[in-house]
Parts: structure tokens; sequence; C-alpha cells
């Protein structure tokens, strides 16, 4: 008995933490608005929870032009997310965010996730976990897994392989040992992506571009680093694109476009940009089939 109404509570109290979260957002947001948007100042993140909502629904690669002013001074998530959708086929499967950065409650949300059996890898747990509503979490190191070879028809993995290696203390774990500085570590992680996936299934990965560079807890790849990624994994095929930040907000681009692209660190840069970039300017998204 008591195990049925637990059950029947459950969807109702994440309805209602979800309800509040929005509140919150909405209350936020125009502070954000009014303050001259500053990226990661007060308001930010529930204006960008706001508006990749709104990228999701309305999903500018379905698009035949490009949205003006699209991810106006907002971080590369405003990209990657709608970029994975798009690419993400509806039906049933096996799933693994490896990063977890899908661990929000309006992107577990999405359809495409719907009947898909989600588990999520990363380091450390997080202040929020959705294993209500079946998530599976695993904390582990990607660059050895503790799945069995072929388990996943799908791979997602945005904006993670740049940290693999380098100093993951200062964001995502407490553990000392993953201060390092190992900047080729990115590869064996791709080696288990491989090993993990099933035959044709996809891997789906995104990471900052342009002028090669690696910083305390990020690198940067440029295109020699995307062709050596590529020939690494062995794709039976693959697709990749490219985007970049101008000062009216995200485009599509060309390599050839990105290839001078900086990032902005506000852990440890003093002051913005002059068009206020969030991090990177330019991002690589690759979708590989094994």
């Amino acid at each position: 008995m008591l195990m049925t109404l637990a059950r029947m509570l459950v969807p109702a109290i994440d309805s209602f933490i979800t309800v509040i979260n929005r509140i919150i957002d909405l209350l936020l947001a125009p502070i954000y608005l009014c303050r001259g948007m500053r990226p990661f100042s007060l308001g930010y993140t529930s204006y960008k929870r706001i508006a990749i909502g709104w990228a999701l629904r309305s999903n500018p690669f379905a698009r035949d032009d490009w949205p003006r002013r699209f991810g106006f001074r907002l971080d590369e998530r405003i990209v990657e997310y709608p970029w994975f959708f798009s690419r993400l086929p509806p039906g049933s499967g096996v799933l693994l965010d490896a990063g977890s950065v899908l661990n929000f409650d309006y992107i577990l949300q999405h359809p495409r996730l719907a009947s898909k059996r989600v588990f999520i890898a990363t380091l450390a747990p997080e202040l929020r976990s959705y294993t209500r509503r079946g998530i599976s979490y695993i904390y582990e190191d990607l660059r050895d897994s503790c799945f069995r070879d072929e388990y996943f028809d799908w791979i997602v993995s945005l904006s993670t392989i740049e940290h693999i290696g380098l100093d993951n203390t200062l964001l995502y774990t407490a553990d000392t040992s993953k201060n390092e500085l190992r900047d080729r570590d990115y590869l064996k992680a791709l080696a288990e992506y491989r090993r993990i996936l099933r035959a044709g299934g996809t891997l789906f990965l995104s990471f900052p571009y342009g002028k090669r560079a690696v910083c305390e807890w990020y690198q940067v790849f440029d295109e020699a680093a995307v062709e050596e990624m590529i020939a690494f994994f062995e794709p039976c095929e693959h697709q990749r694109a490219y985007f970049r930040y101008y000062a009216d907000g995200w485009r599509p681009a060309t390599a050839a476009e990105c290839a001078d692209a900086n990032t902005f660190d506000i852990h440890s840069s003093k002051q913005y940009e002059p068009d206020f970039l969030a991090f990177s300017r330019a991002i690589c998204c690759v979708e590989l089939r094994k």
C-alpha cells in the first residue's frame, strides 16, 4: 500500500519541482536581461534554460533560414542540444550520456528520449539526479568504462572530451588524482566509446574548436586534431558541422571561418571579450557511425 502510494506521488513531486524551477527561471531571467546580459551574472542560467527550451521546441536545424540573434550572449549549449536532438532518431534503444550533459529535467523530458533506456556516466555525483525517472547513473573515468562491449545504440558526449586528462578538480570532482596534464587522453575515451558502442551505433561528439590550445581544465581542438579523432575512431561514415559565435549570436560556419577561434574562461579571465563571449567562440559537432 505504501509502495503504491509512493509510486503515485513520484510524478506529482517531480512535476512540482519542475514548476518551481520554471517560476525561479521566470523571475531571474528578466534580471539578467535588465542588467546588461553579462554571461554568468545573476539570471544567466535561468535565461539560458528558457532559451534552450525554446530552441529545442523550434529546432533551428529544421528551418531553411537560421534564426536571427540565435543564442545571443549564450554559451555553446544553445547549439549543441538542438544539434544532438535533431540527429538522434526516435524509437527505443540504449543511450549513454558520457559526461552528464543531459542531466537536467527539461532536457531529459525531450520526446526523443522517452522510449530509450538512458545511462549517465560522469566522475562524481551531482546535486540533482533523476533515478525516479528510470535514469541510471554510473560514476567512472570515461577512459576506463565498466560497460561491456557493444552495449549502447547511441553515445552522446557533448563538450566533454576537452576536459579528459586535465584538471577536473576545478568543477567536476574533489578527487585530487584527477588533477592531471595528459592532454592526449581524450583518445583513450574515444577508444572506450568505440568499444562499448554496438556495430551500426552512433557517437555524437562536440568540443571547442579553433586555435589549438591546452588550458588548465580544458583544451581547444583544431582541424588536424579533428581529422586525427575521426581516423582513430574508424567510423564507417561520419558527418561534421561547425558553428561560430559572432557579435549577434551563433551561426553555422565553415572550418576555415572557425580556425582562429578562441575561448573565454570566466574562472581565469579578468574581463569579458568585447562581444561578451560566454565560453567557446566556435565548436565542432561530429557524428560518427561505427
